[in-house]
């Protein structure tokens, strides 16, 4: 203890009333500050400690604090006090001791706080010191972070410098862009082979080396999304085997085969079997009448999407329990057909089955070949959705060999898939981008798609024909529809009919029909057609639409009674033609036995008593013995086909078929399509002559001069004519050219030729190639004349 603090004390001792209380006082504080000056110097030295190990910042401003406050100020303020108070004790009794303590009191005070904000501002620090520590450990972190991933980047960028130092092959010549004409996505595909042809080996194999020119001839010569490189012979991988002569079948026994190994292929199966006698008997009335010499043997694959099981549609289980049987029935006729004509066909009826005859494996590129490139590819709306779907990019090489089995049509509008987006016409069957006669109807009903049709069934064997001819036609009539729901709502339609004739029906429900009807439940085509030979009318109920059956009638000696639809059902009022990619409008049940007439074809207004009576009365008074188009027959199917097998081609940049010497030109009325107009003339539309008629040079050939003309894509009706500014209007997308649009305001001018009744395929002309023993000429009937027309024009 300080000399003079001790001395302190003592004095104190002395028994001096007037001191007790103030040096208990000042005994209280000294014995305080004797407790808090170790706490203070203590902090002093830890905070000398940590100065080291802190930022160099934080050591400076400590070290200010330091100087401005330490141990020794403090004592020194502490021996001070101490003098003074010894003085005062030791001084006149007299004077207040209160007065000389009252500037220590103060000054005491000021140390206390200065104590307790050195306590605070230790807390802080210790804070901060903290905070400061865990930041920098966080940075320390932070740099390591960093410099890991500047050696990742570092080691990216040397692999990047070395791929490209691989990739860079010398180029052997020089390889520009060609003209893209005609290949709008050429550009875009090379654009994303260079950033993605290493993610499948299958390009590599192909010869790509991420140069220019291995992309171009890889785009051009395997997936066709650009033009062929000048000096470039394309040729085929594999050598194909040199075509066979096309030989007339006269059995079947070659097709049987594969047909029975799927069962897919069953109803269709049955169906040839059952009229195996009339094709083989087609084959050879065609070949005695016609000179079918040099013809090669195609190779030809069928893909029937309606019967996969991907489809689902369920349409072979149906078939024999009463369902819909027309897409059947023409792909049943077309298989005969071509085996009969002599080609090769390869069939298929799955999406394995398919993915076999393209040779795709795996990878994204397309096959190297198939195992036997097809010349021609025979399909429908379902199975070109596969086909695309399985060939990806690549199934453009094939697309001009593809035909498209669609029984209702496809419109260009429809066709064309970025003019139904924009006119909001879009349909799930439409936007393929084909040319309109890559699809095959099953009736003439639209002159901008090709009319493939069928065969209707129609004759007997001996045993059979023997039997009906003691068999008279009695007042019967069958009614058309194996649905028992086709005949809701018909009641008074059908009670009509009872009062005279005795009606019988082949219906899957007989609980659903009138009881006055016989019945004879769902039976096969050869019970129909003995049922038909019995009975004078076949009944039709408004539905189903275009079917096979009235022709069979037809054929079978029974007139058809085809109800009139009003307003005509199109895909704009009726549920049925909803989606279909054709506004075309059905004017009665059935429109092409609606143009036959009179005497096989009664039209009717179900809802309307009266000419119902009318015209039931008026059959009973004719007969009528059984008629069929030439062109439904086997002969006239094989006779067709034939002619769109040998001169049909969609991949040659012109088409020569029709020759250009039938063409007639017809100038519609404002208003009038080019269906109308031709038909008024007698004739028929060519769609095949429109890209002829785009042009004003040859449109002034056929006397139509054109003072100005433009070209322009945003309608349908081009090439079209302004009378009043005497303006021409040309088509600059050739997939828009139609036959069945008009506009009020412009008159169409249309590419007609002429036909033969009953074969409206296909045209009258002198370059035939004439029938062996007979000479074709205009005096001809229109049935002979066109037994004369052969396959080449």
């Amino acid at each position: 203890m300080p000399p003079k603090l001790l001395k302190l004390l003592l004095v104190m001792r002395k028994p001096k009333q007037i001191l007790k209380r103030p040096v208990f006082v000042l005994l209280c504080i000294c014995f305080l500050w004797c407790l808090g000056v170790p706490y203070f110097i203590l902090t002093k030295v830890d905070q000398r400690s940590v100065s080291v190990a802190a930022d160099s910042r934080l050591r400076q401003n400590k070290k200010v604090w330091l100087e401005t406050s330490n141990a020794q100020d403090v004592m020194k303020i502490f021996v001070k006090f101490v003098d003074d108070l010894l003085n005062i004790v030791e001084s006149n009794d007299n004077v207040s001791p209160w007065l000389h303590f009252k500037g220590y009191k103060e000054e005491l005070e000021a140390v206390q706080k200065n104590v307790e904000a050195e306590k605070v501002k230790g807390q802080m620090k210790d804070e901060m010191i903290k905070e400061l520590r865990a930041d920098k450990f966080q940075l320390r972190q932070e740099v390591t972070r960093l410099e890991e991933l500047l050696k990742l980047q570092l080691k990216k960028e040397e692999k990047k410098e070395q791929e490209k130092d691989e990739d860079e092959i010398p180029e052997n010549e020089y390889c520009p862009l060609p003209p893209l004409d005609n290949f709008p996505e050429c550009k875009g595909k090379i654009q994303w082979m260079k950033d993605m042809w290493k993610t499948d080996p299958c390009y590599s194999s192909y010869g790509v080396n991420g140069s220019l020119c291995s992309f171009l001839i890889y785009l051009s010569e395997i997936e066709s999304w650009c033009p062929v490189l000048s000096g470039r012979v394309v040729l085929s991988e594999t050598k194909q085997p040199e075509l066979q002569d096309a030989v007339m079948r006269k059995h079947f026994e070659s097709l049987y085969q594969p047909l029975h190994n799927m069962t897919e292929f069953r109803w269709v199966q049955e169906r040839i079997k059952s009229m195996e006698e009339i094709w083989v008997e087609a084959g050879r009335s065609l070949l005695a009448k016609y000179d079918l010499g040099e013809r090669k043997a195609k190779q030809i694959f069928l893909h029937l999407g309606v019967l996969t099981k991907e489809a689902d549609l369920k349409i072979v289980e149906n078939a024999f329990s009463g369902g819909p049987l027309g897409e059947l029935v023409q792909w049943s006729d077309l298989i005969a057909t071509l085996h009969v004509l002599g080609h090769n066909l390869q069939l298929s009826a799955s999406v394995p089955s398919l993915k076999n005859f393209f040779g795709i494996q795996t990878g994204g590129c397309p096959p190297r070949h198939s195992k036997v490139e097809a010349n021609i590819i025979y399909t429908d709306i379902i199975g070109l959705r596969q086909i695309q779907s399985v060939l990806k990019a690549s199934w453009i090489k094939y697309k001009c060999k593809i035909r498209v089995l669609d029984s209702f049509g496809t419109e260009p509008d429809f066709n064309h898939a970025d003019w139904a987006k924009k006119h909001n016409l879009k349909s799930p069957f439409g936007g393929l981008d084909l040319s309109p006669m890559q699809f095959y109807t099953m009736f003439p009903h639209t002159p901008d798609n090709t009319f493939l049709g069928f065969v209707v069934q129609h004759q007997l064997s001996m045993e059979e024909n023997e039997k009906l001819k003691s068999t008279q036609r009695s007042n019967r009539a069958v009614i058309y529809g194996k649905s028992a729901t086709f005949w809701q709502g018909k009641e008074s339609y059908l009670d009509v009919i009872h009062k005279y004739l005795d009606i019988h029906g082949t219906v899957d429900n007989s609980t659903l029909i009138p009881r006055y009807v016989t019945n004879h439940g769902i039976i096969k085509g050869t019970d129909v057609q003995t049922l038909l030979r019995q009975s004078k009318v076949f009944v039709g109920l408004s539905f189903p639409y275009e079917g096979p059956a009235p022709l069979e009638a037809l054929a079978n000696g029974c007139v058809f009674l085809n109800p009139r639809l009003k307003p005509p059902h199109s895909s704009l009022n009726t549920e049925f033609f909803k989606g279909k990619p054709t506004i075309r409008e059905v004017t009665s049940q059935h429109p092409y036995a609606e143009a036959i007439g009179e005497p096989y074809v009664w039209m009717v207004d179900m809802y309307n008593q009266t000419d119902v009576e009318r015209v039931i009365t008026a059959i009973l008074k004719r007969t009528i013995k059984p008629y069929l188009p030439y062109e439904f027959t086997c002969e006239g199917m094989l006779q067709r086909v034939n002619v769109l097998l040998e001169k049909q081609d969609f991949c040659s940049p012109a088409m020569s078929w029709p020759p250009l010497s039938v063409l007639q030109v017809v100038r519609a009325e404002a208003g009038t399509s080019c269906k109308q107009a031709c038909r008024r003339a007698g004739l028929i539309c060519e769609p095949s002559f429109f890209a002829y008629l785009n042009n004003a040079s040859n449109l002034a050939n056929h006397n139509i001069p054109c003072q100005t003309s433009e070209f322009s894509d945003d309608h349908i009706v081009f090439p079209a004519y302004n009378s009043t500014s005497k303006q021409c209007l040309f088509q600059l997308d050739p997939l828009l050219y139609s036959c069945v649009r008009s506009n009020q305001a412009l008159n169409r001018i249309c590419p007609c030729r002429d036909y033969i009744k009953d074969q409206v395929a296909l045209y009258t002309g002198k370059e035939l190639t004439l029938q062996k023993t007979t000479s074709c000429s205009r005096s001809l009937s229109p049935m002979k004349m066109g037994l004369c027309l052969v396959k080449s024009f």
